[in-house]
């Protein structure tokens, strides 16, 4: 397999190597290899393949490790968060340092069987929406270099975008984790402050940072969260997931969206009929818009910048800052060091107004479930942020900036393109303590508009919605029982529900048994193919008179799933596919029936 046919995707990448198809040690071989070809400013630092490989061989020797979450999943992190043994830049080279300690965040993802392969670029001191404010380059957008990926956690989500990483850590203080993920048409997860542990993360605003996490589709995003999410009791910023389980799958919920007057796209009509077919998407999902004042919300995004939260940056530079001010790039020094014209009662003032806000955005979570915002309002080329880069930088924090000050959760997905061929974006935010439920938003959003992930155009898989009832067992069918087809009402009737359509684990082959009324398929576990199949939730109550009564050669056996999971399905006896016509490269019956045709 090629690298250029590698789909790094958690679920995809675990699939292959269950079934041997590939290695942790082949995979990072052929991303290294992407990698020297790549663009330079995506990375500042990247760990030799030599220790790459060294790690790959631990886990390979391990035969309890495959059966880690994140066994041999390469990753990368943003280089003002700790690994140990690697420098810590921040994109400041006379700030840089070697980390004694790795940081919690990063640590938990290894323990589960990740492999850092490097530490990527961003805008310095994590101070910018752009990416273009590095001394080390400005990393271009993947699909047309002459416009911003988006900062600052700008090489974190270019690598994602453009294969060199199956996921990235971010960090996330007024939008660094979402508006790169919207430029490069991938998935931003802004969680809930204090769930990610932030220490061991050079601080922008130490009570507004969060860990941001960058993956390819929204499982995978909550994969990551899932691993991730721990309270670290010596982070004094933490706090305990106090999230209950909620349902993720209603078929109706209600989305905000902006009253009119608050709309602003700043001329970007594409941007803005994007927006408008993004909220008609979510309605067909059984989303119900309900237009709210967003007012509240614009007004607290102004304070990060041009209120005292700026003075949080400047405590965390200070000292560097004062010593080695030529060190900077000009406009970081220019955007921090105007903390310096703020006082102690300037701060208070604003705390009061914040708390103010607050009280004022109440309102809106009493109206909806969730609020849909694009995530940016346009897109500059590199040259148009090198002219203006404070007022271009601070449009594009319109819909992100008030999220973190406000104590909001968020997720960015993509949405559509331009007629130019550039990336647009929306995000789902919500109170804090929503992650799980914006994923789930978020999932079914993506997968909902078709279209492929990053700039390699990796496959989005449908989104689990529901899950089985204690009183239920989730049945995968394959084929004469799929939705439409002669058998399907036997399901109906046993009071079964469709739960969602996705496709075994590579490892399966599908067969055209001969002399069947209906016609019907045999699965059996003897291939390298993934199968389509339907996954329905059956009552207990009926499910044991339903498996009385499958005739030979069939039976109900435990299918793996691509995304790793296991559930009951249909499965054939060996010795009746023996001559019969192997259909495993269609990828399933319904295929094969339109072959047919």
């Amino acid at each position: 397999m090629s690298a250029q046919q590698i789909d790094l995707s958690i679920s995809s990448l675990a699939s292959l190597y269950r079934v041997h198809r590939s290695t942790p040690a082949q995979v990072l071989r052929e991303i290294h290899a992407r990698a020297d070809k790549s663009d330079a400013a995506i990375w500042i630092h990247r760990v030799p393949l030599s220790k790459q490989l060294s790690h790959a061989e631990r886990l390979m020797r391990d035969p309890a490790a495959l059966k880690l979450p994140l066994y041999g999943i390469p990753f990368a992190v943003k280089d003002n968060i700790d690994v140990e043994g690697l420098p810590t830049t921040a994109a400041c080279p006379d700030y840089a340092y070697v980390a004694r300690h790795t940081a919690p965040s990063v640590q938990r993802l290894l323990d589960a069987g990740a492999i850092c392969i490097g530490k990527t670029n961003l805008d310095q001191f994590a101070t910018g929406l752009v990416g273009t404010r590095s001394p080390y380059g400005a990393v271009s957008n993947p699909f047309d270099a002459r416009y911003i990926s988006g900062g600052s956690s700008s090489g974190s989500a270019v690598a994602v975008a453009t294969g060199l990483a199956s996921f990235a850590l971010g960090t996330d203080t007024a939008g660094s984790g979402r508006v790169p993920a919207a430029f490069c048409n991938i998935v931003g997860l802004k969680p809930t402050r204090g769930l990610l542990s932030s220490r061991g993360i050079m601080p922008a605003c130490r009570t507004l940072d969060c860990v941001s996490i960058f993956a390819l589709n929204a499982l995978d995003a909550q994969t990551l969260f899932d691993v991730s999410n721990a309270l670290d009791s010596q982070d004094p910023c933490a706090r305990l997931d106090r999230e209950a389980c909620r349902d993720t799958s209603a078929p109706t919920f209600r989305f905000g969206i902006p009253d009119t007057a608050n709309l602003e796209f700043f001329g970007d009509d594409e941007y803005r009929r994007l927006y408008e077919e993004a909220i008609a998407r979510v309605e067909e999902l059984g989303g119900t818009a309900v237009p709210v004042d967003v007012a509240p919300l614009l007004e607290a995004a102004d304070l990060l910048y041009n209120g005292p939260w700026v003075a949080e940056r400047y405590v965390a530079t200070r000292e560097f800052m004062d010593r080695s001010p030529q060190s900077l790039v000009p406009v970081i020094e220019q955007v921090i060091g105007a903390a310096r014209n703020f006082s102690a009662a300037d701060t208070f003032a604003a705390m009061y107004t914040l708390a103010d806000i607050r009280l004022k955005t109440r309102s809106i979570w009493s109206q909806i479930d969730a609020l849909l915002l694009p995530t940016a309002a346009s897109h500059y080329t590199i040259a148009a942020v090198n002219a203006d880069p404070i007022h271009l930088n601070s449009r594009l924090g319109r819909y992100t900036n008030f999220v973190n000050l406000l104590d909001l959760s968020a997720i960015a997905v993509p949405s559509g393109f331009t007629r130019a061929g550039l990336p647009f974006g929306v995000s789902f935010i919500a109170p804090a303590m929503h992650d799980r439920l914006l994923c789930a938003l978020g999932g079914r959003y993506h997968a909902a508009t078709g279209l492929k992930a990053g700039a390699m155009q990796t496959e989005v898989p449908p989104y689990p919605l529901l899950a089985e009832a204690k009183d239920e067992v989730a049945l995968a069918v394959v084929g004469a029982h799929l939705q439409g087809l002669p058998l399907n009402h036997q399901l109906v009737t046993a009071g079964a529900r469709l739960l969602r359509s996705t496709r075994t684990e590579a490892a399966y082959s599908l067969y055209a048994l001969p002399n069947t009324t209906p016609p019907k398929p045999g699965l059996v576990r003897d291939g390298d193919s993934a199968i389509d199949v339907e996954v329905w939730s059956f009552p207990l109550s009926t499910f044991g008179a339903f498996v009385a009564s499958i005739p030979a050669p069939l039976g109900i056996g435990t299918l793996r799933l691509e995304d790793g999971s296991e559930v009951k399905g249909f499965l054939c006896e060996a010795h009746a596919v023996v001559g019969a016509n192997d259909i495993s490269a269609l990828g399933g019956w319904r295929a094969y029936l339109k072959a047919q045709t």
